[in-house]
């Protein structure tokens, strides 16, 4: 991500700015550049495996960006002597900006701080502003007591990630996308922005609409093969995505290293490899499991390194494994290369699996974010304001007053806004580290077209088949996992797992997790790790004496995603120790 962080300046900021390079450097930062900007003093760091400028000053001007950043159609240096060019406040050149970063502006004797369009790559600060940082551990660690955030840490439990501005602590937010700070000498003032998205579907023609996704994606992906060449490394799997990744690089000529996780048999493994077999690319298996087999006695070095790089908070089993997440993660921009990324490509689908109609937010957060049983938490958990807090969040997410209705497109704009903005931003913020990451269906320009799409295009991926095969017909032709290839319509069992969740009203879609559960019994998860007592009691106490607030471990232990969370969370509490009030 590269990344900086600021301490207000003041008697005691040496000792905040030691005490913060102490952290960046347990995360793996090396380059660091000393910043100063009104009011405040700290450093900026580059890429941890290199990669384009991410910091250009003229005089006492700078620009300083963690993350991606796009700028006239041009990336590192080029970009960013281009925004300070023309920099004015508050910052609304989006028609010439994109990706996902967050920026540092000192100009003209003002500072400013701003994210990306959707607030995705992840800025933390304290209640008064006095640390403002792309470091969680940073920040909190700047706090004399943290107090856990109660439905920060139940959303970090049930859904990955907190959504909005939350973290898990009270003492620690997010910068969010509609607001923009100015540093000053006596302190922080905000700067409120408008970030609009289309609020209804567009009525073109199909080839016309096809073409203008086309083009807008292309022109996505042009500076990075710019910058870049083949020197990327790009996913494959069974799904459309990543494949539509792969498709937009073939179009521009880019060769680039081409990899699937998973073991030998996975479906994602088979169909890619007979993609790479059939059009004479190799393809990587990366197995993660078989990484390396590590005994009791260095799991807690290894989870230690992985807490430390990961800034605490990972949304995989990076945490608890035996360390393929990190050498997967670091191989993706080993040498400067760029890592490229499938994600948010549901933007072009029924992410929600809602009807064509239209919904009030606490229909999304029924259907959609009501991933728990309530007998797995204490009597902290309220389930009725849990889901409550949600709607509010959904609904200042549009602009909206929770109870108003929203058109069918407002609540596809959850999707980027809120759903991509937690989940994958703490990966862009993670993965983004080590150097440049495309993810190019998060990038708002290519958001504000397919935002455009009508509903009926979105069902069981038909427009993003429709999309590839425009770009890339020798990819779409072949097997999906989905049981059909991508240039011909989706098959009746994928129609029909579909509809089977669109005919379910929220009310009932409310109840979908719990009933899986009971007929499961135990449920695990595509991430895995090493949870068992004889490995987890090495990093935890078993008996969570900090989550035991929140959760009982007798009943989370059935959900291994949710109880790796959980554990998550105790390790994060000790690892802090008397910093965190109640743990």
């Amino acid at each position: 991500m590269a990344g900086f962080h600021l301490t207000r300046d003041d008697a005691g900021a040496d000792t905040r700015i030691e005490a913060a390079r102490t952290r960046f450097v347990s995360h793996g930062f090396t380059q660091f550049t000393p910043i100063a900007m009104h009011g405040a003093r700290g450093f900026h760091v580059g890429y941890i495996h290199g990669g384009p400028a991410t910091i250009v000053q003229t005089g006492e001007d700078f620009a300083a960006v963690a993350g991606t950043l796009i700028y006239d159609g041009r990336i590192g240096a080029p970009a960013l002597e281009a925004l300070l060019a023309t920099f004015e406040a508050p910052f609304t050149a989006w028609d010439r900006c994109s990706g996902q970063f967050a920026l540092l502006v000192r100009k003209g004797g003002r500072s400013f701080a701003l994210t990306d369009y959707f607030g995705s790559f992840q800025l933390f600060h304290d209640p008064d502003f006095a640390t403002l940082s792309t470091s969680f551990l940073a920040t909190a660690e700047a706090q004399p007591r943290l107090h856990w955030r109660a439905q920060g840490v139940y959303e970090f439990a049930f859904n990955v990630f907190p959504l909005g501005d939350d973290t898990v602590f009270e003492e620690v937010s997010r910068v969010g996308p509609f607001v923009q700070l100015e540093l000053r000498a006596d302190g922080i003032a905000t700067h409120k922005v408008e970030k609009p998205l289309p609020d209804a579907p567009s009525t073109i023609p199909l080839e016309e609409r096809i073409a203008r996704n086309a083009a807008v994606l292309q022109a996505t992906v042009a500076p990075f093969v710019a910058e870049y060449g083949d020197r990327m490394q790009c996913p494959l799997s069974g799904g459309l995505d990543s494949r539509l990744a792969l498709a937009l690089l073939r179009a521009h000529g880019v060769k680039p290293h081409v990899y699937v996780y998973g073991e030998p048999g996975d479906e994602d493994v088979r169909v890619a490899q007979a993609i790479g077999a059939a059009e004479g690319f190799a393809v990587e298996l990366f197995n993660k499991l078989s990484f390396a087999t590590i005994v009791p006695d260095q799991f807690a070095e290894v989870v230690a390194r992985n807490f430390d790089e990961t800034d605490a908070l990972v949304t995989d089993g990076g945490l608890f494994d035996n360390g393929g997440n990190a050498s997967a993660r670091h191989a993706r921009n080993a040498g400067g290369q760029l890592a490229v990324s499938g994600g948010c490509g549901e933007v072009f689908r029924n992410f929600f699996y809602l009807p064509d109609r239209p919904f009030r937010a606490r229909d999304v957060a029924q259907a959609f974010f009501a991933r728990f049983v309530a007998s797995d938490a204490t009597q902290e958990f309220d389930a009725k304001a849990f889901l409550g807090a949600i709607e509010i969040k959904l609904a200042r997410a549009l602009g909206h007053a929770p109870g108003d209705r929203l058109t069918r497109t407002e609540v596809e704009q959850l999707y980027p806004r809120e759903r991509c903005r937690a989940f994958f931003g703490r990966e862009i913020s993670l993965v983004g580290r080590h150097g440049a990451y495309l993810m190019p269906f998060l990038h708002w320009p290519v958001v504000n077209e397919a935002l455009q799409i009508p509903m009926d295009l979105k069902r069981a991926g038909r427009f993003e088949a429709m999309l590839l095969n425009h770009i890339d017909p020798v990819l779409a032709r072949h097997m999906s996992a989905y049981g059909h290839s991508f240039a011909e319509p989706p098959s009746a069992a994928h129609e029909r797992d579909e509809w089977q969740t669109l005919v379910r009203p929220p009310w009932a879609r409310r109840r979908s997790y719990a009933v899986r559960r009971w007929l499961a019994g135990k449920t695990g998860d595509e991430h895995g790790g090493l949870l068992s007592p004889i490995f987890l009691g090495r990093v935890i106490d078993l008996h969570f004496p900090a989550m035991r607030r929140f959760f009982r471990p007798d009943q989370v232990v059935k959900d291994f995603g949710l109880y790796r969370r959980v554990a998550t969370l105790e390790y994060l509490a000790g690892r802090l120790g008397s910093r965190v009030a109640d743990a």
